[in-house]
């Protein structure tokens, strides 16, 4: 792992964390909305962006509730930050974008796949996820977001004022003391653990040594 402080990749992976990327992803839905001739658009960002979400929700719900993981690739389901960035900074750039000619829109979704991975990178270099957790989520959210600019490809897009779009995306960082850390984590795992009817959640350790919580 590239030899950088601890504090540059927390502050680098504030900007996967849910807290940041759930408003930034809302903000984008309702620049989508606000005209008539992209809310088809704007419908198929909803839709695929709640299905990669979902997706990562049911697998960390499946690991920490029954398991379901791989011990030998170090699986216990999708990295989320890696996943909800690749699927929002890729769409939020091009959205920043939508004034400018098709190149540049294309150049400006790929910076968002580069800031992602840069996330990703993150994830491993403070031991939050394992290489195959962070891959398949970046898996996962480049397919979101991939999709989602196929889709709108050959349809209207927004033409917008970049300046206005860009503090619209950064709202997060005006209310949000830096480093502020949603509850998703938490959350999923008292629904894992409740679902299951265990005495608390399935761990790493328990996938590398074989173990499991006791039933309730």
């Amino acid at each position: 792992m590239i030899a950088l402080p601890e504090s540059f990749w927390s502050s680098i992976t504030w900007f996967g964390d849910s807290a940041f990327l759930l408003p930034v992803a809302l903000w984008i839905a309702m620049w989508l909305v606000v005209r008539s001739s992209t809310r088809t658009v704007a419908f198929a960002w909803c839709l695929l962006f709640v299905a990669g979400g979902g997706l990562v929700a049911i697998s960390k719900i499946a690991f920490m509730g029954w398991g379901i993981g791989n011990a030998w690739l170090n699986f216990t389901g999708f990295s989320g930050h890696t996943t909800l960035s690749a699927a929002v900074w890729p769409v939020a750039f091009w959205l920043t974008a939508s004034r400018w000619e098709h190149r540049v829109r294309v150049a400006a979704a790929v910076l968002g796949w580069l800031f992602a991975a840069m996330i990703g990178l993150s994830r491993l270099a403070l031991y939050a996820h394992s290489k195959s957790e962070v891959a398949s989520g970046f898996a996962l959210g480049f397919a979101v977001s991939a999709l989602f600019l196929w889709f709108q490809h050959s349809r209207a897009h927004p033409r917008l004022n970049w300046t206005l779009v860009l503090i619209s995306l950064m709202t997060p960082a005006f209310f949000l003391q830096p480093g502020t850390k949603a509850p998703t984590q938490d959350i999923l795992e008292v629904i894992a653990v409740r679902l299951a009817h265990n005495e608390r959640a399935f761990t790493r350790g328990d996938l590398k040594e074989g173990t499991r919580p006791r039933p309730l």
